[in-house]
């Protein structure tokens, strides 16, 4: 693929070609604006040689774009990033918002490749990184994005005279690091890799080879390469991608109605339990902090059943360095104006730390598909898409623990007049609950697809009786230091 590349004559003088890359520089800034009014982001991955012009390229891209609906990703922040975050983290982060555009010095085929060569990564671990580049690639894709990848590739040669003109002079000398030197050193180990990564991440967004030894050339390929793709993207319109449907490791779930709810506690064994499981918990929170296992707890469950209750009594023993909890409402306008996990891959817990989370995003298959705040076709794909958010986090590392806090409609019934009656927790009942209420059956139904189809082995989740909260309560801290315990002891020191 890059040995062999030699770029197509494409018939053009130099006048001519500087004159259409100016041209197609206008294009581009007209462009911006029907982006911003169509809502459709662009991701701009430029990817190439150590001194092919990365950088120079990106700063022609974006010389007549507005700066207020576009930015730049560093690829040195992600490497800051790399060893206590999961693979994806930086590059989901970055993602821009509806209507804007982000360019990319390099990006997962750089850091993909770097891992490799320097042995941090396996076969297996290798293999890994690339289904996570298709997944990540498609999900971008399949809600909406427009994603462009460019490799600036020159011959070693080339390479090597510009590296060596960087270095005679001190004011340039620094641009050079000791991986483009190793790069340039196995110049024919990399071609190698690039090539192979190139070929295993070209079905969802297909690569683009540029030749970067004339800047006039590399312009005019990237402008044209890029306004063409807009160009396609403006005429078909926001894309939403059909449902995909892989294999996953799921469980059997029981049926809500199924479940028994009739289970509970006595008062006295709930306090001495409680404070047991309180002091273990604490005792093994330093051991996870030190063996530096995040953990992401998700609390899912119907109005009034007890979740913050049940938030507070797991909170209390953790170190307050050591976590957070996220109580998930609507997504603001700068969260809606992006994947809709973008606000979950934000929120994610160091290695070592907590993230607990008060909603979740399986909003997007529960009140998202009933109040149709989404197509049918987003919240269809959003199985596939959140067992694949939730398998990446457990290749990280991550303990995934899920809760559906389950409660009767008698209840919930009694604990709704309870607090509209009793002044000091009235702002616990709203309108909306009372019509949330009068769509039980909708709602019963959502939450029974969402066990069947997301309950994986390396993400379960766990049905919690709270007709009696105590019990509740109980049985979450028990889940939870169980929990703990195995992961301390499948983490070696």
């Amino acid at each position: 693929m890059l040995k062999e590349y030699v770029r197509p004559d494409d018939g053009m003088s130099k006048a001519e070609r500087k004159a259409e890359a100016k041209r197609l520089q206008d294009k581009l800034t007209a462009q911006q604006m029907a982006l911003k009014e169509a809502k459709i982001p662009v991701i701009v991955l430029v990817e190439g040689w150590a001194a092919a012009g990365k950088g120079s390229l990106i700063n022609d891209l974006i010389s007549e774009v507005d700066p207020r609906f576009s930015s730049v990703f560093n690829a040195d922040s992600a490497r800051k990033e790399s060893d206590r975050y999961p693979f994806l983290y930086p590059y989901f982060k970055a993602i821009p918002e509806d209507g804007k555009l982000l360019f990319m010095d390099s990006g997962w085929m750089e850091a993909t490749v770097r891992a490799s060569l320097s042995g941090e990564l396996g076969k297996r671990d290798y293999r890994r990184r690339i289904l996570s580049v298709n997944r990540f690639e498609r999900q971008l894709r399949d809600n909406g994005y427009l994603v462009l990848k460019l490799f600036i590739n020159i011959p070693k040669d080339e390479q090597t005279q510009r590296l060596q003109e960087l270095c005679a002079s001190e004011d340039t000398d620094w641009r050079v690091s000791a991986y483009d030197l190793w790069q340039n050193e196995d110049y024919g180990d990399f071609r190698k890799a690039y090539d192979a990564f190139m070929t295993e991440t070209e079905e969802i967004s297909p690569w683009h080879i540029l030749d970067g030894s004339k800047k006039s050339l590399l312009k005019y390929d990237a402008f044209r390469l890029l306004t063409d793709l807009i160009e396609s993207g403006l005429a078909a319109g926001r894309c939403h991608g059909a449902p995909v449907e892989e294999e996953f490791p799921l469980l059997p779930m029981p049926k809500l109605a199924d479940v028994d709810l009739s289970v509970s506690i006595d008062k006295d064994a709930y306090k001495a339990e409680l404070k047991e499981l309180q002091e273990k918990i604490a005792r093994l929170h330093n051991v996870i902090y030190r063996k530096r296992i995040p953990f992401v707890i998700c609390y899912e469950g119907w109005d009034a059943a007890g979740k913050g209750g049940n938030i507070r009594r797991l909170a209390y023993p953790l170190d307050p360095r050591g976590f957070d909890v996220y109580p998930i409402a609507s997504p603001e306008p700068h969260e809606k104006a992006r994947h809709y996990l973008w606000r979950f891959w934000t929120r994610l817990p160091r290695s070592g730390h907590f993230a607990i989370f008060d909603r979740t995003w399986y909003g997007r298959v529960m009140v998202e598909r009933i109040e149709g705040y989404c197509e049918e076709s987003d919240w269809q794909r959003a199985y596939n898409e959140m067992n694949e958010f939730e398998e990446e986090l457990h290749e990280w590392g991550a303990v995934i623990l899920k809760f559906w806090i389950h409660i009767d409609r008698d209840t919930q019934l009694e604990r709704f007049t309870a607090r509209q009656n009793t002044p000091e927790k009235q702002w616990k009942i709203t309108e909306e609950d009372w019509r949330n209420r009068e769509k039980w059956p909708l709602y019963e139904q959502a939450v029974t697809d969402m066990l069947e189809k997301t309950s994986t082995e390396y993400a379960p989740w766990y049905i919690i009786e709270s007709n009696d909260k105590l019990y509740a309560r109980i049985k979450v801290l028990r889940i939870v230091a169980e929990a703990m315990e195995r992961a301390i002891d499948g983490k070696k020191d």
